[in-house]
Parts: structure tokens; sequence; C-alpha cells
């Protein structure tokens, strides 16, 4: 091949390499997508035909961003000691083992002292009562705090420099932002890149579903 067309290939070259790491740098600079999460109940099949009856169908609201996930219309009551709190959603589809997930201020109203725990961790946890339209269940545990955590896919993580199960800092932009610490990755091929804070997270530092979070480690 002649030099001058060796050159042309070469500066080509060199000018889609600069474009695609532009890419990945703005792409990174542009921040994660945040959702947040208000309290809510993932109920077992067992628990389900308690506490609304032998082959009830539940009705989907809406779907959510991670695969697979969604929310219902059914509500519950969950009631503790001192208090109760109506009306709170059902998320689906069943799990194997029944799990409410409150703010920590409801923690106070139902009169319980909860633990900040991932979702699935239900070891050390406090039971609830929960009640439905055709029955109630006392649970033996399954009552958290959730932690903060980044649900993306391994390629996501090999980007970000991360990996399944670290535990890294997130800070937010704005007049009221700031730096959250204690912040899980969960990284598998059935997530969608996104920070999961709840209510109370989300109120502190003005942090609503057009916000973007970037990771600190």
């Amino acid at each position: 091949m002649d030099n001058k067309y060796e050159a042309v290939l070469k500066l080509l070259l060199e000018a889609v390499q600069d474009n695609l790491s532009s890419a990945e740098v703005k792409e990174e600079e542009s921040g994660i997508p945040v959702g947040v999460s208000n309290r809510h109940v993932h109920l077992s099949q067992a628990d389900q035909n308690i506490l609304f009856g032998e082959g009830y169908q539940m009705t989907v609201m809406k779907e959510l961003s991670q695969p697979g996930q969604y929310a219902y219309k059914e509500t519950v009551t969950i009631c503790g000691p001192k208090g109760a709190i109506e009306k709170v959603r059902i998320l689906g589809p069943v799990r194997s083992k029944t799990q409410v997930e409150v703010l920590a201020g409801d923690a106070f109203k139902l009169g319980v002292v909860s633990q900040t725990k991932l979702s699935g961790d239900l070891h050390g946890t406090p039971g609830i009562a929960i009640i439905g339209p055709k029955g109630s269940v006392q649970t033996t545990e399954g009552l958290m705090v959730a932690q903060r955590h980044i649900h993306m896919t391994p390629q996501d993580a090999q980007r970000f420099g991360v990996h399944d199960g670290q535990v890294v800092g997130i800070e937010v932009s704005g007049p009221r932002g700031g730096i959250y610490k204690n912040v899980a990755v969960r990284a598998n091929d059935a997530s969608v890149l996104e920070c999961h804070v709840d209510t109370e997270e989300a109120n502190a530092m003005c942090i609503n579903s057009l916000s973007k979070i970037n990771i600190i480690k």
C-alpha cells in the first residue's frame, strides 16, 4: 500500500478511536440514573394466598425499571407494636419469602427496630403483621430499611471499574447535593443501570427521576 494511503488510513483509525473514547467519557460524565423507592412489600405465594385468597390473580399496575419487576394495584396494611401503615404497595413477582421494605421513619411509627439490609438478606430482621382483604399473617422476619444500591450489568461494572458486592459512595449535584456512602453494587445480567434510594434519602438531597449520580470509590 502507498505510504500516502497508509497515513490517511492511520489518521482515520485514530479519529474513530478518539470519537469512541470521547463517547465513553461523555456517557460516564452524564451519570447514572436514579430510581426513588417508597415503602413496599414482596410477598411469598403462601402469604399472598392467605392475604388475598387462594387462586387470587394480582393486577399489574405498571412495570418497573428492572426487568421482570412490576407494581400491583393491590395494597396491604402493615402493623407493628405501636402503629400501622395503610396502603403499602405490593411488588411482584412472588418471592420465596415475604419481605417488607419501609422507611427509617416508618420504623418509629410501627414501633420496631429496623435493620438496613440488601434485598433478600433477611437474617436478623424483625417480623411484622400484614393485613389483607381476606386474612392476615405475622412474619417472623423480613422487615427492613433497604440499603441504597446500584443495579448494573457486568459490562457496566467493568466500565465503572467496580464489581458485584463492592460498596462505594455516590455524589449528587445540585443546591442540596452531597455524598452518600455505603452504596452496594449489584451487578448481574438481569439488571438495568440504575441507582436506588428511598424517598427519605431522595428528599434529603432533592433527588428525583431526572437526577443522575456519579460513583465515588
